[in-house]
């Protein structure tokens, strides 16, 4: 093993048996090289004459780059044009770092990592995976799931989704969950959870939220030692009340010493840049230090510089302008609205019991979907292709579940959008 992963091992080791005890193979073994050409760079930095980066420098000492490209960006050329740190930019790493705990104030006095910055969640996910999965490792999940987990986790890395049932009775489903979390011998326990839920458009209520706590703290007693990874790709996009409105993230963080929480989130859903691919890894653990974070984000920002080398420094030095934009909370809270009203249609256009006849909506009260479930001898797939053929709509099949992104339908088009699947149904039976 390279000395510097073992360096980093070494105070995992002394911080927490028990962080190390989760480590893959791959995650004992990586490490952020601070010495070869990574280090020599850094050494020289602010030397008169410069020859150790990979880049190219114009004569008057900015970053070399093209005229008919430089002219579209109104940025200085320094935070567009280099490389960014592998870990991410640190301005936006620590801006980050204070927005999560103005979303989430219970967090108040907790301490966690400075944020990683990845490619965005997908690659979030997948640096947690190298991490913390070995082959053949198993990671829990609602049934009801997003299925580019399948590639992310199992493809690439081999481990195992198990399933358990999402919803019961129009609510979580705490007992699968609980009964999932408890299966087999008390050892390693990976989790994921996603609210709100994709595909479902789903987020438990504080009472809820409160069980699926106390269900983890209870395997963590038992001698459990678990990841919890949140996905938290649709943060703040809740719609009703009573719904919890925090990460579930802050209550794994404080909960027992047994649990590394892994946070990943990011602005492309909750700021609407999809195609600026930046998302973050966030750690928090009861008892935790920097020393123990600090070598935890050297591990991921190390599988990032094997896997990516670094993240876009246009995209964040874009949003960290915004994030410091005096506009941005007020443009933010407009585009809620915007998003809200298209749920608040959703709701509105069900209530309509005709529906009934042909399909029923799994719950929902946030994020960008909801789901319906077809009646029995109606197959999800010819249905939606006859609303593509005949009544120019798309939707989403699911097997006999249809996920509909109402996020990008207008409001005035959400009784058509139904009306068309109605109509589609019907066509079928």
């Amino acid at each position: 093993m390279n000395p510097q992963a073992e360096e980093l091992n070494v105070v995992i080791r002394e911080k927490s048996s028990n962080v190390f005890e989760l480590l893959s193979e791959k995650g004992k073994a990586i490490f952020f090289p601070k010495k070869g050409i990574l280090g020599q760079t850094a050494e020289a930095k602010g030397t008169k004459i410069n020859a150790t980066i990979g880049a190219a420098i114009e004569d008057d000492g900015s970053p070399m780059r093209l005229e008919s490209i430089a002219s579209k960006i109104n940025m200085d050329p320094s935070l567009v044009f280099p490389y960014a740190p592998s870990f991410g930019r640190p301005d936006i790493r620590a801006k980050w770092k204070s927005m999560i705990y103005e979303k989430n104030p219970s967090l108040a006095g907790a301490e966690l990592s400075l944020p990683v910055v990845t490619n965005a969640l997908t690659h979030g996910i997948s640096m947690a995976a190298y991490l913390f999965l070995d082959p053949g490792d198993e990671v829990i999940v609602p049934d009801m799931f997003w299925g580019n987990y399948n590639l992310t986790l199992g493809n690439a890395y081999g481990a195992k989704l198990v399933k358990f049932n999402t919803f019961k009775n129009g609510k979580f489903d705490l007992e699968a969950f609980e009964a999932k979390l408890n299966e087999g011998e008390i050892g390693k326990k990976v989790f994921l959870l996603n609210f709100p839920n994709n595909p479902s458009g789903y987020t438990p209520t504080y009472a809820e939220q409160n069980s699926i706590v106390e269900i983890v703290k209870a395997a963590a007693e038992k001698g459990n030692k678990m990841v919890a990874i949140t996905d938290d790709a649709y943060f703040g996009l809740v719609y009703e009340d009573g719904i919890a409105r925090e990460s579930i993230f802050s209550e794994f963080c404080q909960l027992h010493e047994n649990i590394l929480a892994v946070k990943i989130d990011g602005a492309t859903k909750e700021d609407y840049v999809w195609g600026f691919r930046v998302g973050f890894v966030t750690f928090g653990m009861k008892g935790a230090d920097a020393e123990l974070y600090g070598a935890l984000e050297a591990k991921t920002a190390g599988a990032i510089r094997g896997n990516i080398s670094n993240s876009a420094n246009i995209s964040q030095s874009l949003l960290l302008a915004a994030f410091n934009s005096k506009e941005y909370e007020a443009q933010k809270a407009a585009k809620y609205n915007i998003m809200k009203a298209r749920y608040d249609a959703v709701k509105v256009t069900l209530d309509d019991e005709k529906y009934k006849t042909y399909f029923s909506a799994f719950p929902y009260n946030s994020g960008y979907f909801m789901c319906v479930q077809l009646a029995d001898g109606l197959i999800g797939e010819e249905v939606r292709k006859i609303l593509i053929e005949k009544y120019g709509i798309g939707v989403i099949s699911l097997g006999s579940i249809l996920r509909i992104a109402y996020s990008a339908v207008a409001a005035t088009d959400i009784k058509e959008l139904f009306e068309g699947i109605y109509s589609a149904c019907e066509d079928c039976k």
